[in-house]
Order: structure tokens, then sequence, then C-alpha cells
């Protein structure tokens, strides 16, 4: 028997797009013209409902997966209102012309902003929104469990297994590194600094170590970490996890000086920025036995191409950039950038903004 409740959730999102709609022609009767946006991807259905049941802007998108082509972003800007981003489109003065004097918001679809340029921004006052904090778990999650894939050489053995080199049983073979009793240092102790920590400690982890810009105290002292010197940090972490953010002073930190420092059995993780690594010294580190191993989820470029040198160690574990790839989280950040981008049309206070 159909009943009256089943009814109303059938034609809820009928409803709400025939509100819309309304909504609209009522605006076009009245002689309004709504800002114009532009999506520069194929979106998380989340965000894509927000914008258009607001019934307040005007959307044009790319609708693919693949990032729109420069020559195109360029031309599809010109005159928008606000402009909805991901970390593969570069926001600077070429584009930021092309876009003209009413652009009034870009909002990312990310927690990193190193590919807008903000001085710009600033200089034609634009409103810029970000996507921080509804990514840190997802993020916390990969990186421990990159993090125990390096350490335990997991897609080495699984090659083994596949490939015929799973023998009879040996006592040392595909042996790694555990983390109980060990020292594990955080390089960068913010939200997602702290979630790896929590997630850490139920595997025994003996010590936890950081070093950032400054001691983060009281952050510190809620998880038991210890601020040290670079490379004190280098000299003590039988695990290092990168998790700072890219700014001009931590660009390139990761180099030699600091593998070298680093325990020959240590491993290192980067799930931050690629560019916070120079990937040509933890090459060499990797090949010369400096370190035991490396995960990275970030590289540069991206995508790293097939041939790169790193993808033909066994100790180098390479993921293509997927920290925050969870259903749940991607929508959140659709939606947060919606409301980001929502707001800063209207002139309202934004869910997040990046300080300008």
């Amino acid at each position: 028997m159909w009943s009256f409740s089943q009814s109303k959730v059938l034609y809820k999102p009928f409803v709400a797009e025939f509100n819309t709609c309304c909504k609209l022609q009522a605006m076009k009767a009245a002689g309004k013209h709504l800002p114009k946006v532009y999506i520069t991807r194929r979106i998380p259905p989340d965000g894509l409902t927000i914008l258009k049941q607001s019934g307040s802007c005007e959307i044009e998108q790319w609708d693919s997966d693949d990032p729109v082509p420069r020559s195109e972003l360029l031309k599809k800007v010109s005159g928008i209102q606000g402009l909805y981003c991901l970390l593969t489109e570069k926001i600077d003065k070429e584009l930021l012309e092309a876009a003209g004097p009413n652009l009034k918001v870009v909002s990312t679809m990310s927690v990193g902003y190193d590919h807008l340029s903000l001085e710009e921004l600033k200089k034609r006052r634009i409103r810029v929104g970000f996507t921080p904090d509804v990514l840190t778990e997802a993020v916390a999650e990969l990186t421990v469990a990159l993090l125990l894939a390096t350490s335990r050489r997991l897609i080495e053995a699984v090659d083994e297994a596949k490939n015929g080199g799973w023998g009879t049983w040996k006592p040392l073979w595909m042996c790694g590194s555990g983390l109980t009793g060990s020292s594990v240092g955080i390089l960068g102790l913010g939200r997602i600094g702290e979630a790896i920590v929590n997630r850490l400690k139920p595997f025994g982890v003996l010590k936890f170590l950081y070093n950032d810009v400054a001691p983060r105290e009281e952050l510190a002292a809620k998880i038991s970490a210890e601020f040290v010197s670079l490379d004190e940090l280098a000299k003590q972490s039988d695990f290092i996890m990168v998790c700072c953010a890219l700014t001009p002073q931590t660009k390139g930190m990761c180099n030699k000086n600091l593998f070298s420092k680093m325990k020959r059995n240590a491993v290192f993780i980067n799930t931050s920025r690629g560019a916070v690594v120079n990937q040509e010294d933890l090459y060499h580190a990797l090949v010369n036995g400096q370190i035991a191993a490396a995960g990275l989820d970030v590289t540069v470029p991206e995508p790293l191409p097939t041939d790169h040198p790193l993808f033909k160690l066994k100790n180098c574990v390479i993921l293509p950039h997927i920290a925050s790839a969870t259903v749940e989280t991607r929508n959140a950040m659709s939606a947060l950038a919606a409301n980001n981008l929502l707001a800063g049309l209207k002139g309202d206070m934004m869910p997040k903004e990046v300080p300008l």
C-alpha cells in the first residue's frame, strides 16, 4: 500500500527543483541578473545541489573529471562574479585579468591554496574560500595506512605473492619495521598531525616528537608530543610524517641535509605537498641506504611520469594523491566550497575564508 510519507520522500527533490525554478523565473521576470559562476570541474553532488537549489547564481561548469584546458578557462571566466576551482587551476594575474572587475569571490575545493596568487587577489579585493577541517580525518587515516604499507612492505609483499616469489617460509623474508616502542616525528603539528598522533597511540609508539615554525605548547601537551629542532627530529625519529603546509619556508626543506641525519632504518612519509620534498635527494637517500623506505601521496609533478626513477624502487610506495578520497569527505569539501562561494557573492561571512 502506497503511503503519504513515501510520497513525501519521493517528491521532495522535485519540489526543491520546482521552487528553485520558480525563484529563477521570478528574478528574470523582475529584470534581475543573477551573478555568473564558473565551476572548473565535475564536482561531488552535494556541492552542486547547494548551488543549484540556492537559486542565487547562474552556473556554467566544465563537466568533466579532467581539468579544464587553460585556454578554455581563460575564456570562460570573462565577466563572472564567482569562481569555484580546484587545486589544479592556477589562479594568477593572467586569469584575474581575463575575469575582469566583476569577480568577487574565488572558492577552492581544497585545504591548500598555494595555487592561488593571494597578492593579486588581495590587490583586487577578491575574497577567497577554502575547505579545511573537513578532510582532517580522511587524510590522517590514509597517512597511517601509507605508513603501514611502507614500513611493513605490503606492496612489495603483494607483488611477491602474485609473481611467484612466495616460496618456503624464511625467518627474515619481507621483514619491515614495527611501530611498537618506536619514536615518531611529526613535521608540522596542526589538525592533521594531531589526528595522526591519536591514531598511532594504540600501536604502542614510545615517543612523539614534532617540529614546527614555533612550539605548539597547548596542543603538544594535549597529545604528549615534544618539540625538537629539525635536526633532532631527523636524528631521533624511526618514522617521519610530513604534515606541514607548503610555504616559501617549507619548500624543499626535506632534502639531502635532512635525509643524511635520519636513521638508516627510518621511514619517511609525505601526505602534505610534493614540493616540500626534494625528490632527487630522496631518490639518492633511498638508493644509497641512507633511509630504509619512503611513502608519498604527493609528488612534483602530479601525476608523476610513469618512467620516474622513484617508481623503480621497491622501497618507495607512491599513491596518486588520494589522502582525502572518501565519498563522505569529498562531498563535505564540495558542500563547504559551495557555501563559501554563495556567502562571498552575498557579501556575508564565509564558513571558511582565507585571510588576506
